[in-house]
């Protein structure tokens, strides 16, 4: 059975987890990762300072999701992804058929949105309240933790041009963050529970395209 090609973007613990789980999970059977798009938190268009990258963390975690890739064989980018470089390596060479994105900081523009024909999607925290989330934006767990939440929800949303406001797909459970908990553990506790709703949904959405045809 042919297998769906799909590209990540992602990078430190969420996008960890999801390339782990697409490689090596039971998604495996039904996919191959063409390409992975992570951050290099050094770039200035990667707003470091705004995101998980202004925390406290290890070289390691810096470059996790694209060791993990080139330790696959999978080819790596980790420059401007709204650009006519990245551009024609997408659609000329990965050529992918899903998009799914898991902690990345680049916003994702029209022309990439609309590269996979089965859609572009990502991994958000939120509160299992509303849709979209209002903790929107590059740090929502510190805008969690700010506010005394004790759980979080992970949703998987479709991609438009808006921030985090794609149309909402699914969610996890319940997931309780203990009460002395930082950002980067909040990355770490939720980064498994995302990856599994990833693969979930990914299936589902691969099956409908096989059944179509």
């Amino acid at each position: 059975m042919k297998k769906c090609r799909v590209a990540i973007f992602g990078s430190f613990y969420r996008g960890f987890y999801l390339l782990d789980e697409l490689l090596h999970g039971e998604i495996s059977d039904a996919v191959t990762v063409v390409g992975v798009a992570s951050d290099n938190p050094e770039a200035s268009f990667v707003s470091a300072d705004k995101r998980v990258w202004q925390y406290p963390h290890t070289a390691y975690e810096k470059t996790m999701v694209p060791d993990l890739a080139q330790t696959e064989g999978i080819d790596v980018f980790l420059g401007k992804v709204n650009d006519p470089v990245f551009h024609a390596i997408c659609e000329e060479k990965w050529q992918p058929e899903i998009c799914v994105m898991g902690t990345f900081g680049q916003r994702i523009g029209k022309r990439l949105i609309e590269t996979p024909a089965l859609g572009f999607y990502n991994l958000h925290p939120c509160i299992d309240d509303a849709w979209p989330s209002q903790y929107i934006g590059g740090n929502p767990f510190d805008a969690l933790m700010r506010d005394g939440k004790r759980y979080t929800n992970v949703v998987f949303h479709a991609i438009d041009e808006g921030f985090d406001t794609g149309p909402f797909i699914a969610q996890t459970n319940r997931i309780a963050l203990p009460k002395e908990t930082s950002v980067t553990d909040m990355h770490k506790i939720t980064a498994f529970a995302a990856a599994q709703l990833a693969s979930r949904e990914i299936q589902k959405i691969i099956a409908a395209k096989w059944s179509a045809n």
